[in-house]
């Protein structure tokens, strides 16, 4: 928490006053180099140099069947969003808080998303991906992060992610920190700036990821037969693709349930 006072971004060097009466902190709820989000009372400020990303934000919640933040307001490169009622589904790393129900409920959510027409822009191409993961995997070996044969391991894991699969509309970050629930019901997703047409399972295994406990209700409430070894190459292949920005932007993939943990559960 921060007093009450101008917050400058330090990518954009903009500054944004608390604009909201009778406000005491402002809270930062993430900053790093590409992007800040600030909570100023019921209030979202997400501040993005890129605007395409604050773009795909806007366009993809405005087109998704599903509940999303309320836009207030876009000065770029600022963007307000209200505040979702109840608390996110849980957090990698820590015992989620929420029933069965509530992930049964955010499973039916997902397929609702991915059931609605296909947003008009494409996602990224097989080709990409596996061009990316090969370098992550060269970066991770030769700068000692992960042994070797964990890394071989996963890579070959991953390989049953990198199929040919009909694209639907995918919001493409659906860790569980994005998706609010209240009373077993959802409430809202947030942060669409990753939205495209996509794998449906890659959705669902961005939000089972370190979580692994909570698959049945997902895919209980996805209410369709999904392939589960893809959604473990999934889980492979989006930790692999992590590591490095993870900590380059001062997160720590080795803490307990996290991506490290992710990758050695494969072995």
């Amino acid at each position: 928490m921060i007093d009450k006072a101008d917050v400058v971004n330090p990518v954009t060097s903009v500054v944004i006053p608390a604009i909201i009466a009778g406000v005491e902190q402002v809270e930062v709820v993430v900053a790093h180099d590409e992007r800040a989000t600030l909570r100023v009372g019921d209030v979202f400020l997400k501040v993005d140099a890129d605007q395409t990303r604050i773009d795909v934000e806007v366009e993809a919640m405005a087109l998704a069947p599903i509940p999303t933040p309320q836009v207030l307001w876009r000065k770029p490169p600022v963007l307000a969003l209200a505040a979702l009622p109840g608390t996110a589904l849980g957090r990698l790393g820590e015992p989620s808080p929420a029933s069965a129900a509530a992930w049964a409920a955010a499973g039916a959510a997902v397929r609702m998303l991915h059931d609605a027409p296909l947003p008009p822009w494409p996602g990224r191409s097989l080709d990409e991906i596996a061009s990316r993961l090969d370098g992550e995997c060269e970066w991770l070996v030769a700068n000692g992060v992960l042994p070797a044969d964990l890394v071989a391991r996963n890579r070959q894991v991953a390989e049953a992610a990198l199929r040919p699969s009909t694209p639907v509309f995918i919001h493409g970050d659906l860790q569980l920190t994005h998706v609010f629930v209240d009373a077993d019901e959802i409430t809202g997703v947030i942060d669409w700036s990753e939205a495209s047409q996509g794998d449906a399972l890659y959705d669902l295994a961005s939000l089972t990821l370190g979580h692994e406990e909570h698959l049945g209700d997902v895919v209980a409430g996805y209410g369709a037969d999904v392939d589960l070894d893809v959604i473990r190459a999934w889980w492979s292949l989006r930790s692999l693709l992590a590591v490095r920005w993870l900590v380059e932007h001062g997160f720590d993939p080795s803490s307990p349930g996290c991506e490290f943990d992710v990758l050695r559960s494969q072995m």
